[in-house]
C-alpha cells in the first residue's frame, strides 16, 4: 500500500513536467563535466530538494508585481493555453543550468535568449518593454534565486548557515550572467533587500489576471489539492511590501501546512533525479537514502 501511494505520487508529479522535451536527456554524453556549478555547489542540494516546488511557485508570485515583466508574460506566454508546457520547458531551463554539463547549460541559455528576443512591448502604465533588458531579466532571475533559497531556508531539510546561502546566491549570479541580467546582487541579505525594496514594483491588471490563474490553475482535482497547500506555502514566505502590491495573505498555519506537505512530497519522490544523474555524469559519490 506504501509503495502504491509512492508511485501515485510520482506519476502525478512527473506528469506535469512532461509537456515538452526532457532534461538532461544526454548529459551522459559528457562523462566528467561538472557544469557551471558543480557537486560541491550549494545549489546542487537546494534545487535537488522537494521545496524547490514551493520556490517554483513563490517565484511566480513575486514576479507579477514588476508591471514590465508581467505585461511580457500576458502579452507573449502561453501560460494560459498550454500551462504544463511552459511548466515543462522553465523546469528544464531551471534543471539544464543547475545540474547540466556545460554544452547543456550553453543551449539551455541559448533557447532562453531565442525566446526572449520577440518579447517586448508596452505596459500598461505605457512604460516600454523587453524581455532582453538587463533589468527585467535581473527581476526574473533574481527572483527565481531568491525564491528557491527561500522556500529551503522555511521547508528544506535543514537551514543553510549564513555562509552557504550567500554562496547559493553567489553561484546562481553565474546563470544570471549568462542571461545577460543585471544588477546582481552576490549575498543572500543584498538580494533579499534589492527585491523588497525595488522601486518599479506595481499593482497592475496583468498582476490581477496572473495571480488569478496561479490561485486556480487547470489541474486534475487530485494534483490542485496539493498544489493549493504549496501555493500557501508559497505565499507565507512572501515579502510583506510584494505581498500588499499583489494582494493576497497567507492562509491561517500556511508555514506548518507547508512543511508537512513538502516532507511529504520528499518522502514519496526522494531528491531531484537530475541530480543524481549528474552526480553519476561527473562520478561523485551518490549519497545514501538521497534518491
Amino acid at each position: 500500500m506504501i509503495a502504491g501511494l509512492k508511485n501515485r505520487v510520482v506519476t502525478a508529479t512527473t506528469s506535469l513536467f512532461s509537456h515538452g522535451p526532457q532534461a538532461l536527456e544526454k548529459t551522459l554524453d559528457y562523462p566528467g563535466d561538472p557544469g557551471l556549478l558543480g557537486p560541491d555547489s550549494v545549489s546542487w542540494e537546494v534545487i535537488g530538494d522537494a521545496a524547490a516546488f514551493v520556490g517554483g511557485i513563490r517565484a511566480l508570485i513575486v514576479q507579477t508585481a514588476h508591471p514590465e515583466v508581467v505585461a511580457g508574460v500576458e502579452q507573449h506566454s502561453s501560460y494560459r493555453r498550454d500551462p504544463l508546457g511552459r511548466l515543462t520547458r522553465t523546469s528544464l531551463y531551471v534543471t539544464e543550468t543547475t545540474y547540466g554539463s556545460m554544452p547543456e547549460v550553453e543551449a539551455a541559455v541559448a533557447a532562453v535568449h531565442a525566446a526572449h528576443r520577440p518579447v517586448r512591448g508596452r505596459s500598461e502604465r505605457n512604460r516600454p518593454y523587453s524581455a532582453g533588458h538587463p533589468e527585467m531579466a535581473a527581476w526574473v532571475h533574481n527572483v527565481l534565486t531568491d525564491s528557491f533559497l527561500q522556500a529551503f531556508q522555511a521547508y528544506g531539510p535543514r537551514r543553510l548557515t549564513a555562509d552557504e546561502a550567500d554562496r547559493f546566491v553567489s553561484e546562481q549570479t553565474k546563470i544570471g550572467a549568462l542571461l545577460g541580467a543585471s544588477p546582481l546582487p552576490d549575498t543572500a541579505d543584498d538580494l533579499a533587500r534589492w527585491i523588497g525594496q525595488h522601486v518599479d514594483v506595481e499593482r497592475s491588471r496583468a498582476l490581477d489576471d496572473a495571480i488569478d490563474f496561479l490561485r486556480n490553475p487547470p489541474l486534475s482535482l487530485p494534483v490542485k489539492a496539493g498544489y493549493k497547500l504549496l501555493f500557501g506555502a508559497a505565499v507565507a514566505t512572501v515579502p510583506d511590501r510584494i505581498s500588499e502590491v499583489v494582494g493576497i495573505d497567507a492562509p491561517p498555519r500556511a508555514r506548518d501546512v507547508g512543511r508537512a506537505t513538502v516532507q511529504a512530497l520528499r518522502w514519496a519522490l526522494g531528491s531531484s533525479p537530475s541530480w543524481h544523474l549528474s552526480l553519476v555524469r561527473v562520478g561523485a559519490p551518490v549519497p545514501e537514502g538521497l534518491f
